[in-house]
Parts: C-alpha cells; structure tokens; sequence
C-alpha cells in the first residue's frame, strides 16, 4: 500500500476472520487522502451497475443525510462515472433517504441516531447487499448514546428479510486515525492489541487493516497551510497517521510513592487505579486492594454488591478519560491497558 498513488482494497478484502471465516466487518484505517473512502464507494457503485445490488451509506446523525448524495457521489462520478447524476429522496418523513443514480434506485442511507425509528421500515431496505460507514471514527469524539447498540439495530434492520433471519451484510467501516479508545475498538477489543507496527488485525467477525499512504503523506506536507502549521498535532494525524486524540500510553511499573484511588471491577477481575503525584501520572495495575471502599464499574455484567455503577459521562470516567488522553497514565501489562481503555471508551 506504501508505494501506490491511491488504496487499494484488494488485500483486506481477500482477508478471512480470526477463524478462517469470511467476515462481515471490513475495519480500514490510514493517514488522510489515501483513497479508501473512493475505493470503497467506487466498489459499492460498480456492483450496482453490474449486478444491480444495492449498498447502504451509514452516518452518525439524521441531519447528515440531507447532502449525502453530493458527498458520497460527487469525487466518485467525477473520477469513474462521468455524466451520472446522484439524487437522494427523504423517505418516511426523513427517517432514511433513498439513492437514485439516474432516476434508477440505488441503496439508501440512514443514520444511527434514527436507529429505532427505522425498525419498522427494516422490509423496505431488504435489498441491501452491502454498507458503507465513513468515518466511523469522530474527529470531534461525538459519538450517539449507545453507539455500538443502535449500530448494531441498524445492521440487523438492513439484514433482516428475503426469507431469512439474518442475511450476510458485509460493512465497510473508513476512517482516519482518531484515537484507539473509539467505542468501537474498545468493543472489538482492538484498543490493546493495535500498534505502530500492526498492518493487518483479524478477530472474530471483522478484519483490520492499518494503512500508510506515502504518496498521501508527501502531498500534506507540501501544503502551505500544514507547513505553516506543521507543529500542530492535527498536521501529524492528516500526513503521518498519528492517532489524533492518543497520546503514548505506556506499560511500565513506576517507582515511589502513590495514593490508592479506586478499584476498578472489569471482565470479572479487579484492578487498582492509583495516583503518582511526583510524576503527574496515573497507574493502573492488578493488585487492587480489597478493603478500599470506593469500589467502581462500569458495565451491568461486573455490577456487584458494594460495587458503584458510573455512566460514561460521570466526573471520575471523564478525569480518567482526561489523564489517559493527556499521556498521562500508566499501565503494569496489557490487560490493565485494556480494563482502563474499556472503562473511559466513549
């Protein structure tokens, strides 16, 4: 991928899950301006125009689909399909739009905040036979309450139908590098198994790819404005692939004095949240101490007696969320990584 001008998918496309599986979530990542974006909605288009099969453009909220065609269509005619025209027509009362490419019926495109309102017209989308989640990384870290839910009620409203339960309907889920505590890496459990060197990552269900566009990254530097400010975090994320919002999160084991904060319930296991104030940091590690009183979860599953159930948007989850974003906490291994990760995910 390096040495090409634009993406190509080829590879992750051929890729097999974890258990040697055809999955259905293909997750790609890579520095701006790449190309994954076009080649995945060229792909969508061109077996629309050969086989008549229709996609699904997924966005995070219902506002976003009143100029979806224009986005989605209008770099794509251009460059493969001159001369066609995109239009988009708001269906039930806005829930979801339909997709006409020259008056001719061409998928949809639904929102993931209108998750429930569109179960009742899941018949009507039952044509479906591929999705298209752009950016499903938010730049801005806002993300639906619930997210993960009502992605996966969209999913199942799209796949429902011709007779079947459930039919296999592949997404391609597109995003720059935002930060690796995105609801949907801490839910796949990609957070603490994903690092610089990681190109392609299997699990069970989906596929990863990590992409690195060189030609993409020199035409970011030459531009005046990221010269200009070529020493903002942001000129990084778009040329490098650096991962916007994350900092270094590093596994080590400090030394000296600490203050015992919380215990912190996760997977069924117990972890210490503790305070190093010399060194401005906070550590996570597995030796929680059991007679602490202020002992915190966050999911219904850890959820036990003398246990505090906090909402992600509760002060200690968002100081967490603070100290890790800010490079600024620690961890003993990689399973206290992930508790921590689980824990202030969006």
């Amino acid at each position: 991928m390096e040495n090409k001008t634009y993406y190509d998918g080829t590879k992750l496309l051929s890729l097999k899950d974890i258990n040697g599986n055809t999955p259905e979530l293909y997750i790609c990542t890579s520095n701006r301006s790449a190309g994954k974006t076009t080649y995945f909605g060229r792909l969508c288009v061109n077996r629309f125009f050969k086989y008549n099969e229709k996609f699904c453009l997924i966005y995070r909220y219902q506002y976003e689909l009143d100029d979806c065609a224009d986005k989605f269509y209008k770099d794509i005619s251009g460059l493969f399909f001159p001369g066609t025209i995109m239009e988009s027509k708001r269906r039930a009362n806005g829930i979801f739009h339909e997709l006409n490419i020259d008056g001719k019926p061409c998928g949809y495109a639904v929102s993931l905040n209108s998750a429930d309102q569109l179960k009742k017209y899941s018949h009507l989308l039952s044509d479906v036979q591929r999705m298209i989640f752009d950016e499903f990384q938010s730049e801005t870290n806002r993300y639906c309450t619930g997210e993960i839910k009502k992605f996966l009620s969209v999913h199942t409203s799209v796949a429902r139908g011709q007779g079947k339960q459930i039919r296999y309907v592949p997404v391609f889920m597109i995003s720059n590098p935002v930060s690796l505590i995105n609801p949907y890496y801490t839910e796949l459990g990609i957070s603490s198994r994903l690092n610089d060197q990681v190109k392609f990552l299997r699990g069970d269900g989906f596929v990863l790819e990590q992409g690195f566009n060189q030609n993409a990254s020199e035409a970011q530097k030459l531009s005046g404005v990221n010269r200009a400010f070529a020493k903002n975090e942001y000129t990084d994320y778009a040329s490098e692939g650096v991962y916007l919002n994350d900092n270094a999160a590093f596994v080590e084991n400090p030394e000296g004095r600490s203050r015992y904060i919380a215990t912190l319930k996760y997977g069924g296991n117990n972890y210490a949240i503790r305070e190093y104030a010399d060194y401005g940091f906070m550590y996570c590690d597995d030796r929680p101490d059991n007679s602490f009183r202020f002992k915190i979860t966050v999911t219904t599953e850890d959820h036990d007696i003398n246990y505090v159930m906090l909402k992600n948007n509760s002060l200690f989850v968002s100081t967490m969320r603070y100290y890790f974003e800010k490079g600024c906490f620690r961890f003993k291994n990689l399973a206290c990584k992930e508790a921590l990760l689980k824990t202030i995910s969006y």
